[in-house]
């Protein structure tokens, strides 16, 4: 049988060997799972409230072993990871508390005597997740997904099926019906006959956009909705007003947490050119401080990519905005999966670290000379996941977020998910929403009743 192989990206041990199941196996566990289902969503809100809550406990009274397991396969900081834990058990409690208020049937005004909508489940729904947040990304989407009285399979990336196990085992933990989570140890290549099978509904994609592009595509062969969240490019906006100090700190953050595997990290930062020199000084003083080294170590910030193949991606993309004109700041070498904390000034929208997205510590630095020039600049991307305004007046911000081409606007903080938050993109970053009311509501059949 094929393996799928979870190799620690710091030292290259091989953490965990799984067989894959045959497609007959998949068939059988998609089975059981719809035979759940008839059960599982009869269960009342309250019913499924306390499992979730039972979820969130267990997350957290072993968060530092949860934590290390992400560590270990993905090279994310422990403290980071521990952060990571402790959102999943954020939104299991958020829509333990909140499911009911918003899947709860609402009348509207017609000609008929009577008239409501309601919010249905839909039934199997498969996800397929990605290795940067393993934990994070399932717990946003399942966590709603449950609670509307859905079931989950899950494809997990093959890097960090250590993780999808430790998942799967939460769900029995916590004494939730077999079938209502499953992972999936299967290839890619099994994907379209899972997506292709009558009791799949839906159809829920975290990853890039040749794997969003391609579930899309099989999703509309067989008729089945999605919702996809894809790369993003986010732009960090320094307007000259801004509080740089307070400016500089948080854009540390939005570009070098998770050493920058995330698809809503700042990646362009757009620069005031009266404030331009200053603040680079500012920000490059607090990047350096930044401690490398092994991920399990408590003061370390930055780790490693994921994957030697996503540095050496991330080192041509610089290599190519150094021939075409661009400086280095800070950094720009690589060894091995690890991949200095690194800022390149000098970027034009041509350049591969402008249009593309720089998936790790790379931060690309433009400059504008009018307001107008710095949203122009900021549209100028096939992406459209969020963006980030810096300055003191917030109504002249707050106007200008009709113009920005994107799923988010934060002002003066960097782009983030909240549970009571809807979180997705347009353009090239995707389609639907996760998380808030609208989160859901995505896996969900609102179905009309009309009394004559």
């Amino acid at each position: 049988m094929p393996t799928i192989t979870s190799i620690n990206p710091y030292d290259g041990s091989t953490i965990l060997k799984i067989e894959t199941i045959k497609d007959d196996e998949v068939v059988d566990l998609l089975e059981k799972s719809q035979t759940c289902f008839t059960e599982w969503k009869t269960t009342s809100f309250s019913e499924r409230s306390k499992l979730l809550k039972g979820i969130a406990v267990i997350l957290r009274n072993n968060k530092e072993e949860y934590a290390k397991t992400i560590t270990l396969e993905m090279g994310k900081p422990i403290t980071q990871a521990i952060a990571e834990i402790e959102k999943c058990a954020w939104v299991c409690d958020y829509y333990a508390q909140s499911a009911d208020k918003h899947l709860a049937s609402s009348s509207v005004v017609s000609n008929a005597s009577k008239s409501y909508i309601t919010y249905e489940p839909l039934g199997v729904i498969l996800a397929i997740m990605p290795w940067n947040y393993p934990f994070w990304q399932v717990f946003r989407f399942a966590a709603p997904a449950l609670m509307a009285g859905n079931v989950v399979v899950l494809k997990h990336a093959s890097n960090v099926f250590g993780s999808a196990k430790l998942i799967e085992d939460i769900f029995i933990k916590a004494q939730l019906p077999q079938g209502v989570f499953r992972s999936l140890p299967i290839q890619s290549e099994q994907i379209e006959a899972i997506i292709a099978n009558p009791i799949i509904k839906a159809v829920t994609l975290t990853g890039s956009e040749r794997a969003g592009s391609s579930v899309a595509a099989l999703a509309g062969k067989y008729i089945k909705k999605t919702v996809l969240e894809l790369g993003g490019s986010n732009a960090l906006i320094i307007f000259d007003d801004a509080d740089l100090e307070m400016a500089a700190e948080i854009c540390v953050h939005a570009r070098f947490q998770n050493t920058g595997q995330s698809c809503i990290a700042g990646k362009r930062l757009l620069l005031a050119s009266s404030i331009a020199d200053e603040f680079l000084e500012k920000l490059t003083s607090k990047v350096k401080k930044l401690k490398s080294g092994n991920p399990v170590n408590n003061d370390v910030f930055i780790g490693v990519l994921a994957k030697e193949n996503l540095a050496v991606k991330l080192e041509k993309q610089l290599e190519e905005a150094l021939k075409l004109g661009a400086k280095i700041v800070l950094g720009g070498n690589r060894t091995g999966t690890y991949f200095e904390p690194t800022i390149v000034s000098n970027i034009t929208p041509e350049m591969a670290v402008f249009k593309e997205e720089t998936f790790g510590p790379l931060l690309a630095v433009s400059s504008f000379t009018t307001e107008i020039e710095a949203l122009k600049m900021s549209n100028r991307s096939n992406f459209g996941l969020g963006v980030s305004l810096f300055s003191k007046d917030i109504k002249r911000m707050e106007s200008y977020v009709s113009k920005l081409e994107e799923g988010a606007v934060f002002i003066n903080s960097l782009v983030k998910s909240d549970p009571r938050l809807p979180f997705g993109g347009i353009k090239s970053s995707g389609y639907g929403r996760e998380l808030g009311e609208e989160g859901i509501r995505a896996f969900v059949n609102i179905k009309t009743v009309f009394i004559s």
